[in-house]
């Protein structure tokens, strides 16, 4: 008896041994992943939180904790994109308010200076001042639609459209402009009804902007096209041109705010940056997306893409 009673002393003994020392391990284990969260932490280092263990639940304690530092991590990349490209908008912005607004007050001062100048004269700054000031509002107002669509506040109620009747519009809008160019337009629109789901105005706005860019940007290739086709229960709509071209690099960066190619700052190219950006929230809201493919001097395509309705 007295031997068993000693037996059972040393097993419940090592038990307390075996628990102490997986306590001890724990708490050390526990420390270590403290320790090592707030060294990583404190320097923003970019290390991941490592630790082999036997315990599933520190496993799942440490894949956890490793999601939120990837988040984390995330969140500050995406804030300092945001924060260069709002520096770079801003800087943009100056720039583009700037230059027209030192045009209108040097022919206000021409005007104010010479008091005798002839009435045609005088027309023809005062219609120079018009244009100017026209320009600036027009700036602005894009400054407050891409505000709007990025807060939204704006309202984009959506509909069943005739994709076909848009598209055909948005052409003929800009036919004049284009043969005014020298350039040859080339559409494709079947006659079998397309339609999709979207917002007439917003799909208009933001096929004209696409258009806009091809005459401007692709006038070397001397032709501008537009395709309407289905594909995968989408609509899709292709403006095209066979000018210079976008390097692969731009084309990752042509939506953001304010991003402009290296040549849109002479006068021939000038812009404000803003137009694929309103373009892409446009189609964005209307659960639509856009993408762009180019290869120089044979095909830039601008690609949105729409839910399709029977």
């Amino acid at each position: 008896m007295v031997a068993v009673l000693l037996i059972l002393s040393i097993v419940l003994a090592l038990l307390n041994v075996m628990q102490w020392v997986g306590r001890k391990k724990r708490a050390g284990q526990l420390g270590y992943i403290i320790d090592k969260l707030n060294a990583i932490v404190d320097s923003s280092s970019q290390e991941q939180l490592l630790l082999f263990t036997e315990y599933p639940e520190y496993r799942q304690l440490l894949i956890a904790v490793n999601r939120l530092l990837l988040q984390t991590r995330q969140s500050e990349t995406g804030f300092m994109r945001t924060e260069i490209a709002m520096r770079r908008m801003l800087a943009n912005i100056s720039h583009d308010l700037k230059t027209p607004l030192t045009v209108v007050l040097g022919y206000i001062e021409t005007l104010n200076r010479k008091g005798g100048l002839p009435q045609e004269e005088r027309e023809r700054l005062l219609d120079k001042v018009h244009a100017k000031t026209v320009e600036i509002v027009e700036l602005i107002n894009r400054f407050f639609d891409l505000a709007k669509l990025e807060s939204g506040d704006k309202e984009l109620p959506l509909t069943r459209l005739h994709i076909n009747e848009v598209s055909r519009n948005s052409m003929l809008m800009f036919y004049d402009l284009i043969e005014s160019e020298g350039l040859q337009a080339d559409i494709d629109i079947p006659d079998k009804p397309l339609y999709a789901w979207g917002n007439e105005e917003g799909l208009s706005r933001a096929l004209n902007n696409v258009l806009s860019n091809a005459i401007r940007y692709g006038s070397q290739g001397k032709v501008v096209g537009m395709k309407l086709r289905e594909e995968q229960g989408r609509v899709l709509i292709d403006v095209w041109d066979k000018g210079k071209g976008i390097r692969e690099r731009d084309q990752e960066l042509i939506f953001e705010r304010m991003y402009t190619l290296e040549d849109s700052r002479n006068k021939r190219f000038q812009g404000s940056g803003l137009g694929l950006t309103i373009t892409k929230r446009l189609i964005e809201l209307m659960g639509g997306e856009i993408r762009v493919a180019s290869k120089p001097y044979e095909r830039t395509v601008f690609t949105i893409s729409l839910k399709k309705l029977p």
